[in-house]
């Protein structure tokens, strides 16, 4: 080999090393969440794309041995060709062989360090941080071709590898994170609002992180802040209390002051005696409330959401660990720790 063969595969391995390094931080990179969709409409690099990334482990290890390969072969091949073109070049300097020889050795290591950094590490290390999704595309068949064809090699270190770590309780996993907790997708939403590259001006999505923490207690009204009717309340009274405070529903009491149910203002104005109205004076009557069911103080906000919708109501009691209630649960306001206030639809015509 020459030594001018010898600079012509400097940048080959290059090259090499430049693929492997880009392919190892594409699968890790990219978003399985923007590949998913295009392997479902068949496109095959995508679905390539997506074995790459199930298949992490094989991937990674396959890229690493590359980069080791070339990393040897560049310092094996290319630097001696470079120190010995350089000897050449300084053969007329006033300097003894030794020293010649020394800094021909010198410039040598710096060029293809710099080289093998800059050119076959830092480069394609931040082309594939940039741009992920298109260079998983783009790089996981040449990459998962070379994994399969030296998958031998690759399964034999790979599980020595692995057998390292569970000595150490490390668990190897072979798939890269496609999921996000609760607390990580917030700090993105977060990150990416102060950037500008998300707009929540109705803070709806940081009121979503928040609503999954809270519990029914959290959000249920104190039974001293509500507005009650009792047993013997009339109609005329039931129309008194929503013209001050102009809500629907109304929790109703019995002789003891435990809560019997609550009253929807739309199945008294419906209710009709024999002469086809209901007099002022007359009782709500007992077939017009309804019953609220009991969730405990613990239960997380969303579930009690989901069983309100299962059941169909606006209301339900909040009890404690001894089954005391403590509170009213309504489904508006539930609603409105999602996306604000929410006026009744009695109040809005008030």
């Amino acid at each position: 080999m020459t030594d001018y063969s010898g600079l012509l595969w400097l940048w080959v391995l290059l090259a090499a090393n430049a693929f492997f390094v880009a392919a190892e931080f594409a699968v890790v990179a990219a978003r399985r969440s923007q590949i998913e969709p295009l392997a479902d409409k068949g496109r095959r690099s995508a679905k390539t794309a997506l074995w790459a990334m199930e298949n992490v482990s094989l991937i990674l290890a396959t890229c690493q041995l590359g980069i080791t390969v070339c990393s040897l072969l560049i310092l094996n091949v290319s630097e001696p060709a470079i120190h010995y073109l350089l000897e050449d070049w300084l053969q007329g300097v006033a300097l003894s062989k030794e020293a010649i020889s020394a800094i021909s050795f010198g410039v040598a290591l710096v060029i293809v360090t710099f080289l093998h950094v800059v050119l076959g590490e830092m480069v394609p290390k931040n082309a594939s941080f940039s741009v992920p999704d298109r260079a998983v595309l783009l790089l996981a068949g040449p990459i998962v071709f070379v994994a399969r064809v030296c998958r031998p090699i690759i399964f034999v270190l790979n599980e020595i590898a692995n057998a390292v770590l569970r000595l150490f309780r490390v668990q190897p996993r072979d798939e890269a994170a496609s999921a996000f907790t609760l607390e990580e997708v917030a700090t993105i939403v977060e990150q990416s609002t102060a950037e500008g590259t998300l707009e929540d001006s109705s803070g709806a999505l940081n009121a979503a992180f928040e609503f999954t923490t809270k519990k029914a207690r959290d959000v249920a009204i104190s039974l001293d802040k509500l507005v009650t009717l009792t047993i013997d309340s009339t109609v005329a009274e039931l129309e008194q209390v929503v013209a001050k405070h102009g809500f629907s529903r109304y929790v109703v009491l019995d002789e003891a002051g435990d809560i019997d149910g609550y009253v929807h203002l739309k199945d008294i104005l419906s209710s009709e005696d024999e002469s086809g109205s209901m007099p002022a004076d007359a009782r709500i009557p007992a077939k017009r409330i309804r019953q609220l069911p009991a969730m405990p103080e613990e239960l997380d906000l969303e579930d009690a959401l989901a069983e309100l919708q299962r059941l169909g109501l606006h209301l339900a009691q909040v009890t404690n660990g001894n089954g005391v209630t403590t509170g009213v649960l309504f489904l508006e306001d539930i609603i409105e720790e999602l996306v604000g206030t929410v006026d009744d639809a009695t109040r809005r015509r008030l």
